[in-house]
């Protein structure tokens, strides 16, 4: 299923949309979740949303008691759409603590975005191990929805990254996928904030990054590195959380 997080009914026309088309294009089912703080307004807030998306599976649940990860894993959620009315940090950093223990891929997107176009996808590639987990997202895309890869590689004094990018490229070429392969100007720590800028200059659709595995006090404090990315991009970013038991720690 793709699932769609609303906040404001009123303003998800766009978001609406573009999910619908997306679930049409990976050939899945079509629903839409909201929350609302009290048992007692669920109901309410069914009948609302039926009457205005009739042909969409409606889930309503109380966000006291609720949690979104398990809410995903209940409807076999396989893609997340996250409404973001406004680019407030305090609502970004709160649906990014709800999102730390999804196993799918979820997509922000603002209101301000048009319909979503995904002709061309930015991938940025540094140097973690998990950067890989991306590829099967970007290659989905290809697949379903013939878009061009963007591979963004950060201009790393160590081989990692290369070594990441030439995996994917692996998969991409298995699949005749189109793709390019750009050297970025930034290093691992910064490429996925260059890509904000590639993606404006290239008209792309999208841009997809792994979310911190961890997050450190300067997350903490600061807000981790995918809600800089979130809050500053002018197209959706589309958050891969790390998989903790895919990765063996060193000696």
């Amino acid at each position: 299923m793709i699932l769609v997080h609303i906040q404001q009914i009123n303003t998800a026309k766009v978001l609406l949309q573009s999910a619908s088309s997306l679930a049409t294009q990976l050939i899945k089912t079509f629903g839409v979740l909201s929350f609302v703080d009290a048992d007692e307004h669920i109901a309410a807030r069914e009948d609302e949303l039926k009457e205005l998306l009739p042909e969409t599976q409606i889930t309503v649940r109380n966000s006291k008691t609720n949690m979104l990860s398990a809410i995903c894993e209940e409807l076999e959620v396989s893609f997340l759409f996250i409404q973001l009315p406004t680019g407030q940090s305090k609502t970004i950093r709160t649906l990014l603590n709800d999102c730390r223990d999804l196993r799918i891929p979820y997509l922000f997107y603002k209101d301000s975005f048009g319909v979503l176009d995904l002709k061309k996808v930015i991938l940025p590639i540094g140097f973690l191990e998990e950067e890989l987990e991306k590829a099967q997202f970007a290659a989905a895309f290809g697949r379903f929805c013939g878009s061009e890869i963007k591979m963004l590689l950060a201009n790393d004094y160590g081989s990692k990254a290369a070594t990441n990018a030439e995996k994917m490229k692996l998969l991409f070429d298995k699949f005749e996928f189109r793709y390019t392969l750009e050297k970025a100007a930034k290093d691992s720590f910064k490429v996925e904030a260059e890509s904000i800028q590639v993606a404006e200059n290239m008209k792309a659709g999208i841009i997809i990054v792994s979310a911190s595995r961890d997050y450190g006090l300067d997350d903490i404090l600061f807000g981790p590195k995918e809600y800089h990315v979130v809050k500053k991009s002018s197209v959706p970013v589309l958050l891969i959380n790390p998989r903790g038991d895919l990765y063996a720690l060193c000696d």
